[in-house]
Formats: structure tokens, C-alpha cells, sequence
């Protein structure tokens, strides 16, 4: 039983200081919300806080990059022991202002105040604070101030490397025995606790360490078996480990995995057999079979969770090492069940889903839970119940779900999973929506899509419930030919392109005396009938109806006054639309505005008026809402997308949004109107713009590979062409002040026409 689950940490210190010092260090690749997403089962729900970390992750631990609490994890329960010992002799306050806080100075100095009996300014100051005659007082400043000289070696700095950090080494024999001394004289049982844990820490960050051992076995039978022998007992692991005695390592690490929860994830981490005969070993020393289940409970976090659940039930039905590990049973099977509607039909996915469950695991849970011997027996019948839905049982999750509500707390938590799991079966019931059955989710459809993301519920896994039914209820609509309220419940990027589909929605969205489940799919349902006029304004444009634009922007109620962030009429030599947007503008034009100045354009064209400058603004006008130029506001809708790239958009958008021929047809135009050579220049050069723009997109074909076209480009070394408009420029208009303008903006035109 070789592991190898290590090699996925990076690790910032020695294997014997990082699993005594409880300092964890790992990569959880690409956190934890895709996989917090993949769920319906909340382990949070029953299981305890210290098992957090041992829930199913991508990383080696749930929510752990690194670990932070090496300096902290017991600071709390350190400063309620000391102000309970004190009574009152200092506040809780100031308790923590000594043993947590920067506080070095005051205690050296109140030490040197009780040692030489000679006051100070601290101890002036703390004195009329604090009773400084008190004995308990005392006790807690000279304990404090042998303490945090270990400190010194003891605390770690929050940083970490790829190579092993040297191992501070705490050396004052003196003080050792200084601490022991006064552990072995101490009356007083929690002072003398104290001073035995400390002990135990001064040795085991000694030069000579291995003497933590003989301290330990020869005082630990007169310790309480509280915190403190637990964190002492995972030095004595380390230092077995370094020892290379890895199978009582590890059973020591169980030992502190079993009693001290706040160090839970430390031992899980430190525990490390080599080979299957350390395990065997581990298992030998156990001398109960609650110990026997603490091992099986961390070697099932590593291996096979299923059969530890089974060899734990066999030793201790009662251990809460079950819980965790159930979580952790039931997320697995979860992370194989298929949520692809696109290629499958509803009853084909639920097969697929009952064929990726293992059954035997099922049958476990299913025998576990019908015997009632765990200590929440709630926590397996909710989880069998879950099963049997994935496994198409719907009747038998129904009773499961039941016996589950009976007996278990009535938490908002609980209360929240048990619903969305019976939401998930009663779902997964219906084979086709009606009248009467999607009564049966209308009020769970409205919790989930609606309530729930309204809450603090920040624990509760439900999105992925949330996601799976808006393609479950999408699917089945899909099957029944209701293409409209599949497309509410999970938007199809092509639904549009459909002129059938598009004028069935608005008239759908216009309709007042809709059905209760047909509100939540409008709820839900990111698109609106100004949405839909709005997108009809924009393909109207692009094929230059623009009367048909008009009236349809018209419809589009306030996206009719969005303005442009650059003139859409401007012709510039290079393409630059943050210049462009932040430059001066007289005039801001709106969508509408924009149209109708078009139109008016358009008319004075067709009336013979000033064709060449009208011409000229069309062209530009055209060229502006597409990909290159500054109005790409416009095409940038909610049912076109968004995007910096056309290559973000779909093939019939990306070639509408990329195609400058309507823009090229005015600026022939308008250069057939031109009366002058500087006018003639200018359109001789934008319509180059033209061609450069549609080189670019057959160059870069999408439909190639990307990279290999790329490459293709370098090695021809290519980067633009001699286009017409750049060769009639060059031949003809030289002496054009445009000309040498182009020159100075242009580079392509600047590398065209110097010498070779």
C-alpha cells in the first residue's frame, strides 16, 4: 500500500516539521468553486466542522490552500483555560493581550519586576490595573515568560518555498530543566499540566529530541488526557516518523486524529504508511476497536472510503468518523453522474446515471441505514434516499426521506437539503410535463431559482440542483416540441437564427394569461421582448434596411437611447477605439439617433445631394459597427454576446459583425462622387482598409487550426499585402496631403512604401 498522494503538495518545510508543526502547504488546482458547483449534498449539513478540510476536493484538502492556523488553532481554548484558572484576577481581554498579542516586552518586564522586586514603568502600569500581589497572577507571568522563549524556535512565519527550510533548534539546556523542574514541583494541577506540555515542547525542539520520548513515556500516565496530551502526542508521532518507525507513527497520528478535532487535518496529512506491512502494523497496535476505527477512518480519506465505512460500522456503528466519510461516498458517485441533455434524451440520461452508480455502495448505505445503529441515523437515511433517486427507486427515496425527517435536527440547513433532495426526486419522476405533475415542483422551482440565491445560505450546495433542473425541465419541453419553453429554461445560442422560433417568443412574451410554470421560465429567462426588437434592429442593419431598423429599435424601449461611446460617423486612418471614445464629440448620437441620421443619409443620397460627403459618412457609418471599427456597442446585444474577438462569437454572427461590404459599397460611392484628389485619396484608402480587413478574416479561418494557421503566417512572413487601394494610392495620389498623413498613422502603408 505504497501512497503516493504527497506528490500533488508542495511542500515549504521538513516532513518531520511539517507534521508536527501542523503547517499544511497544497495546490487545490482550480479551487474549489467548480467542484462546490458539481454537488447536491452538503456535508456541512451533519458532519463536523473539524472534518471540513476531508470533504471531497480537487485539492488534497477541502478549502485548504495552506494552512494558517499553526500559530493560532488553539488560541481561543488557550485564553478561556487561562481566564478560568485566573477568576476574575484578569479580565478575558487582557488574558489575551499576554498570551496572544504583542505582549513580550510587558511580560519581560513584569518577570523582572516578581524577580528582582523592584518596580517598573509596566509594572507601574499594569498595577493599577491588576492585583500584581496576586499568586495566580504571578504563576501566569513566569509560566508566560519561560513559554514564549520556546516561542522563538516554535513559531513558524507564514511563508513557504520549494526546498526545504532549515529547522529552528531550541538549545537552552538550562531552561529545559528549568521547565521540568517546575512541572515536576508544581501543585497546583493546571499549572503543572501546563509546565508538562511544555516540557514536552522545549525537548521536542531541542538538538536532541529524541528525549521527548523519554519524557513521554515516563510521565504520561499522570496527564489528563485533554488538548495539550494530544498536540504532545503528535510531537511523539513526528519524531517516530523521522525514526522511521512509520507504523506506530501513524497509529499515534490516529490517536490525535480521534480526540483533538482541531488538529483533525494536520494528522490526516502526517499519516503516511510506506507499505501495505506499516498499515498491517498500524493495525496491530490498536488496542480497541475505536482506535481501529480511527485508522481505517484517515486510511479511508486516502483510499476507499467504502471499505472503511464498512470495517468502521463492523467496530464502532456509533464512531462520527462515519459521517465523513459518507459525505465524502456520496459526492464521489455525484461526481459521475452525467448532466448532458444535449445529446441525450431524459430517460437516456437517468440510465446513464443508474449505470454509473456503484450498487454495491448503495446496497451498504441502504443495510446501514435500515439497521439505525449510527449515531444519525438521519445522515444515512438522507443519503440512501439520495441513492435510490439516482438509481430511479423514486418510491423508496420518498420513504427514505421520510424516516430521515423524523428524527433529524431542524436546522435551516437541514431543513434546506432535505427539501432539495426531495426536489430532485420528485423531478426526476416526470417523464413528460403536464398540467398536473409540474404542480408537484412549481413551489421548489420558485425556492431554488428565486429564494435561495436571495439568502445567506453560503453553505448550502443547491446551484448544482439549480443548473441540472433548468436542463432536465428544457429537455423535456424539447422532447414534447415546446420550443419556446425549452429555450426559457436553458438559452440555445442558434434559437434566434430561427425566424419561426423568434416571432413564437415575442409572441409568447407579449401574452398576458401565462401559466405559473410558464412565469418562472420568464423569470429565469435572461431575454426580453425589447431584447429580441433590439436584435432585429441590428440584423435590419447589416443588411441595410434600415426603415425596418428603425421601427424595430423603435420597439426597443430604453436600448433605443444607449449612446455610442465614439462618433460612428468618423473616418479614421488607423482603427483605434479607445482614441476614438475618448476623443472630443459634439454630437453624442443613441441607437435611434444613429439610424435615423443614417436614414436621412441615405435619402439625400438617393436625391443626388451632396453624395460624395454622405456616401462618405455611410461608409463609415457601416464600418464603425463592425468588429474593427468604434461601434461595436451596437452589435453587442444580449442575444448576440459579447466579445473582444469576432472569434468569441458564433460563425453566422462572426461573419455578419466582420463583413465590411455594405461599408465598401459607400465608399465606392462616394469616391465616384469625389470631386478632388484629397477626397479621391481618402476613399482610395478606406476602401484599402476594407480589403485589409477581409484578407484578415480568410487568413485567420477559424475553421483551421489556429495556431498552425498562425504559424503558416510567420514562416511566409506575411504580415500584410500591397492591396489595391495601398498601390493606387502610392501610384496616383502621392501628392496629396492625405497621402503623406496616411504615411505618418499608417505603418502597414509606411512599410509598403519604403525601399526594400
Amino acid at each position: 500500500m505504497k501512497k503516493t498522494f504527497l506528490n500533488k503538495l508542495l511542500i515549504g518545510f521538513s516532513l518531520l516539521a511539517f507534521c508536527t508543526y501542523g503547517v499544511i502547504y497544497a495546490c487545490s488546482d482550480d479551487g474549489e468553486w467548480s467542484w462546490y458547483f458539481d454537488f447536491n449534498f452538503t456535508p456541512e449539513t451533519f458532519v463536523d466542522k473539524s472534518y471540513s478540510p476531508l470533504f471531497l476536493s480537487y485539492g488534497v484538502f477541502y478549502g485548504v490552500d495552506f494552512d494558517t492556523q499553526h500559530n493560532s488553532r488553539f488560541n481561543d481554548e488557550i485564553v478561556i483555560d487561562w481566564a478560568t484558572y485566573l477568576n476574575g484576577d484578569l479580565k478575558k481581554e487582557e488574558v489575551k493581550f499576554f498570551v496572544i498579542d504583542s505582549s513580550a516586552t510587558d511580560v519581560q518586564k513584569l518577570h523582572d519586576f516578581y524577580r528582582y522586586k523592584k518596580s517598573n514603568s509596566v509594572s507601574q502600569k499594569w498595577s493599577t490595573k491588576i492585583d500584581l500581589k496576586s499568586k495566580k497572577i504571578s504563576n501566569f507571568i513566569e509560566f508566560l515568560f519561560l513559554s514564549k522563549q520556546i516561542e522563538k524556535t516554535s513559531i513558524v512565519e507564514n511563508n513557504w518555498s520549494y526546498e526545504p527550510v532549515i529547522q529552528k533548534t531550541f538549545n537552552d539546556e538550562q531552561l529545559i530543566k528549568d521547565i521540568e523542574n517546575h512541572f515536576n514541583s508544581s501543585s497546583d494541577k493546571f499549572l503543572k499540566n501546563r509546565y508538562w506540555f511544555q516540557t514536552m515542547k522545549a525537548y521536542f525542539y531541542s538538538s536532541n529530541n529524541l528525549k521527548t520520548l523519554a519524557f513521554f513515556e515516563k510521565t504520561k500516565q499522570s496527564v489528563p488526557k485533554n488538548t495539550l496530551y494530544y498536540r504532545a502526542l503528535s510531537y511523539v508521532a513526528g519524531i517516530e516518523y523521522k525514526q522511521k518507525n512509520y507504523a506506530k507513527s501513524n497509529y499515534l497520528y490516529s490517536q490525535v486524529f480521534d480526540k483533538c478535532p482541531a488538529m483533525r487535518v494536520v494528522a490526516a496529512y502526517c499519516f503516511h504508511p510506506q507499505e501495505q506491512s506499516d498499515w498491517n502494523a498500524s493495525l496491530a497496535m490498536a488496542k480497541t476497536n475505536q482506535e481501529k476505527a480511527a485508522l481505517w477512518a484517515i486510511q479511508g480519506y486516502y483510499k476507499n472510503e467504502k471499505q472503511a465505512i464498512e470495517k468502521i460500522f463492523e467496530l464502532d456503528p456509533k464512531s462520527e468518523h462515519l459521517d465523513y466519510l459518507l459525505t465524502r461516498l456520496i459526492n464521489n458517485q455525484e461526481t459521475k453522474i452525467s448532466k448532458d441533455f444535449s445529446k441525450n434524451t431524459v430517460l437516456e440520461n437517468k440510465n446513464t446515471v443508474k449505470d454509473s452508480l456503484n450498487q454495491s455502495a448503495l446496497l451498504m448505505v441502504s443495510k446501514i441505514a435500515e439497521s439505525s445503529a449510527t449515531a444519525k441515523p438521519y445522515l444515512w437515511n438522507i443519503a440512501s434516499g439520495y441513492l435510490e433517486t439516482l438509481n430511479g427507486n423514486f418510491a423508496q427515496a420518498d420513504k427514505k426521506f421520510v424516516q430521515a425527517e423524523e428524527k433529524m435536527p431542524k436546522t435551516t440547513l437541514a431543513i434546506n437539503q432535505l427539501r432539495l433532495l426531495r426536489f430532485v426526486n420528485n423531478l426526476s419522476k416526470i417523464n413528460k410535463i403536464d398540467s398536473n405533475n409540474e404542480q408537484t415542483i412549481l413551489k421548489d422551482l420558485t425556492w431554488l431559482y428565486t429564494e435561495l440565491p436571495k439568502t445567506k445560505e453560503e453553505v448550502l450546495r443547491y446551484q448544482n440542483a439549480s443548473s441540472w433542473s433548468k436542463s432536465y425541465v428544457s429537455a423535456l419541453y424539447k422532447s414534447q416540441k415546446n420550443n419556446v419553453m425549452a429555450e426559457l429554461f436553458v438559452r440555445d445560442n442558434n434559437f434566434y437564427d430561427n425566424e419561426n422560433n423568434l416571432h413564437e417568443m415575442k409572441a409568447f412574451l407579449s401574452k398576458n394569461n401565462k401559466s405559473a410554470i410558464e412565469k418562472i421560465g420568464v423569470r429565469i429567462y435572461n431575454v426580453r421582448r425589447n431584447d429580441i426588437n433590439d436584435y432585429q434592429a441590428v440584423l435590419a442593419t447589416y443588411a441595410n434596411k434600415i426603415p425596418e431598423a428603425i421601427a424595430f429599435m423603435q420597439q426597443a424601449d430604453s436600448i433605443q437611447n444607449i449612446k455610442f461611446y465614439g462618433n460612428p460617423f468618423n473616418g479614421n486612418i488607423k482603427d483605434c477605439h479607445d482614441c476614438e471614445h475618448a476623443a472630443f464629440q459634439k454630437k453624442k448620437y443613441s441607437q435611434l439617433d444613429f439610424l435615423n441620421t443614417i436614414k436621412t443619409m441615405q435619402d439625400n443620397v438617393a436625391k443626388g445631394d451632396d453624395v460624395y460627403t454622405n456616401s462618405l459618412l455611410l461608409g463609415n457609418a457601416f464600418y464603425n459597427i463592425t468588429h474593427f471599427g468604434n461601434a461595436r456597442l451596437f452589435y453587442e446585444t444580449n442575444i448576440i454576446g459579447f466579445g473582444s474577438s469576432p472569434y468569441y462569437f458564433r460563425d453566422k454572427i462572426r461573419k455578419m459583425i466582420t463583413d465590411c461590404s455594405v461599408a465598401k459599397m459607400y465608399y465606392q460611392k462616394a469616391f465616384e462622387a469625389a470631386k478632388t484628389k484629397e477626397q479621391k485619396a481618402k476613399c482610395i484608402y478606406l476602401l484599402a482598409k476594407c480589403e485589409r480587413n477581409e484578407y484578415y478574416n480568410n487568413q485567420y479561418n477559424p475553421s483551421k487550426d489556429s495556431w498552425e494557421n498562425q504559424f503558416e503566417v510567420e514562416r511566409s512572413q506575411i504580415n500584410f499585402l500591397a492591396w489595391n487601394g495601398f498601390k493606387e494610392l502610392k501610384n496616383k495620389y502621392s501628392d496629396t496631403k492625405y497621402y503623406q498623413d496616411v504615411i505618418n498613422e499608417c505603418g502597414y502603408f509606411k512599410t509598403y512604401i519604403s525601399p526594400k
